[in-house]
Formats: structure tokens, C-alpha cells, sequence
């Protein structure tokens, strides 16, 4: 009879072990969607904005990561033609753009104009710089401009200043930088009495005042064209931010930073 309790108590037990086993056995976890990662080159004036936009879209689609590379349109522009890893491109000007097109580096019909901007003359809060007229006078020792060739501020700011007969005038006086952003602070720190940015520049800078606006005449139309680099990996994902991009909520955001949106 001990005997049988024994070999009894001996099932019972595996029984309770074999089922204690079963009910604790994992189930297969399904595997987490990759996240999608963006490298959006971008010119340098759009930053501000352009960040408010990531942190929006980035509510909205947790699976997108999303990595800025600001700088110089022109400077851009080579980092695509030397093989950059680079999925939408931002220019500040056509030009860049249109060098892209002709050597087959963008999808062609994803290209579109984005944006406009005006260009503006800036100078301290307490300058007493009223005009363009004014940048020709002694006391107006340096004057900040982007790099021509490289920066599309620098030459909205060329053309600009030679439609007013004033290019020629201002050589010695004409301090170059590398991008928009550099000219707004060289102002601001002093290192130069006015200089030429983007009305959306100005706008940034409280320690700064816009001293005139360019006549529309004097340049070309400012605008920012986009168009996704033909090398990119994901397309689909880079349209999908394309269309943000053009859609009502970003226009929103665009024109809080002084930019004017192109409507379609």
C-alpha cells in the first residue's frame, strides 16, 4: 500500500511539473518594425523652422527618425555630388538645384518650389543706418554678405547691390561668410555694421532691426526649391515628408518664421 501512495505521489508530481512547464512556455514575440531614418540637407536660414517641423512630424510618425544637415545651399550642393548620404534636398536658390538636375542626382518630378523669403538690409537695435544710401558713408566701416557662387543670400545681396550702383562702392567694405546664419551674427556681435539675410533671419534675432527691404526688382525671385536626391533608400518615406512639407499645418509654421509659402 506504501508502496502505491509512493508511485502515486511520484505521477502526481511529474503531472504538476509537466504542466507548470507548459503553462509557463513563451510565445513568440513578433519582431519590432525598423525605424525609418531621414537625412534631410537643408540651407542654413530654414533651421528654426525646420526643427518645429521634425518635433511635429515626429508626434505623428514614431517609427521616422529624422537627421538635419544645415550649411551653405552651394556647400550642400557638393556634399550630393560627392556621394553624401542624403535622401531630400533644400536649396535656398535654383541654382543649386538646377546643377543637381543636369547631372541626374534628383528624382526630376519630385522637385518643386517650397518657399519664398525676401532679402533685407539689418543692423543693430541702436544703429543709425536708415537705408541702402547710407552703406557708401565712412562710419559704415564692414558690411556682412553670404559668399557668392556658394551662399544664395550672398547672391541675392550682389545683384541687389549692383542694380543700386553700389557693388563697386563697397569692395573693401565687404566681410563674406560662410552662410546666412554667419551674417546675422556677425552683426549682432558688432564685427560688421549691417549686413544682407533673409527677412525670416531677421525675424530670429532680437538684437537686431531690419534697416530697409531689397526692392522686389533688384534680384531675382527668392525661392527655396526641393527635390528628393535619386540615391535615397526610401522613397516612399521621403515623399510621405514631402507632402507634410507642403501641407497646411507646415505652411502654418513657415510663415510664423517669415517664410511665404507656395501654394500650388
Amino acid at each position: 500500500m506504501k508502496k502505491f501512495l509512493a508511485i502515486t505521489a511520484l505521477m502526481l508530481l511529474v503531472i504538476s511539473i509537466l504542466s507548470g512547464c507548459g503553462g509557463t512556455k513563451e510565445q513568440p514575440t513578433q519582431p519590432k518594425a525598423e525605424s525609418v531614418k531621414l537625412t534631410i540637407s537643408a540651407a542654413a536660414s530654414l533651421k528654426d523652422a525646420a526643427e518645429e517641423l521634425k518635433t511635429i512630424y515626429a508626434k505623428q510618425n514614431q517609427d521616422v527618425s529624422i537627421t538635419y544637415n544645415f550649411g551653405a545651399s552651394g556647400s550642400l550642393q557638393k556634399q550630393i555630388e560627392e556621394g553624401a548620404p542624403v535622401d531630400l534636398f533644400i536649396s535656398a536658390g535654383k541654382k543649386q538645384m538646377d546643377d543637381l538636375d543636369a547631372k541626374g542626382l534628383i528624382v526630376k518630378e519630385s522637385r518643386q518650389d517650397l518657399l519664398g523669403n525676401d532679402l533685407v538690409l539689418v543692423a543693430k537695435k541702436d544703429s543709425k543706418i536708415t537705408g541702402f544710401e547710407d552703406l557708401s558713408k565712412p562710419e559704415v566701416n564692414k558690411i556682412g554678405i553670404g559668399t557668392p557662387g556658394s551662399v544664395p543670400a550672398g547672391d541675392y545681396a550682389k545683384e541687389t547691390l549692383t542694380t543700386m550702383q553700389l557693388w563697386d562702392k563697397l569692395q573693401s567694405k565687404l566681410v563674406l561668410a560662410k552662410d546666412v546664419r554667419q551674417v546675422l551674427t556677425y552683426v549682432e556681435t558688432g564685427n560688421v555694421a549691417a549686413g544682407l539675410v533673409y527677412r525670416s533671419d531677421a525675424l530670429m534675432n532680437k538684437d537686431v532691426k531690419v534697416v530697409a527691404s531689397a526692392p522686389s526688382d533688384s534680384h531675382k525671385p527668392i525661392v527655396y526649391p526641393m527635390a528628393v536626391i535619386k540615391s535615397t533608400k526610401q522613397q516612399k518615406e521621403v515623399e510621405k515628408f514631402v507632402a507634410f512639407l507642403t501641407g497646411e499645418e507646415a505652411s502654418k509654421v513657415f510663415e510664423k518664421y517669415g517664410f511665404k509659402t507656395i501654394k500650388k
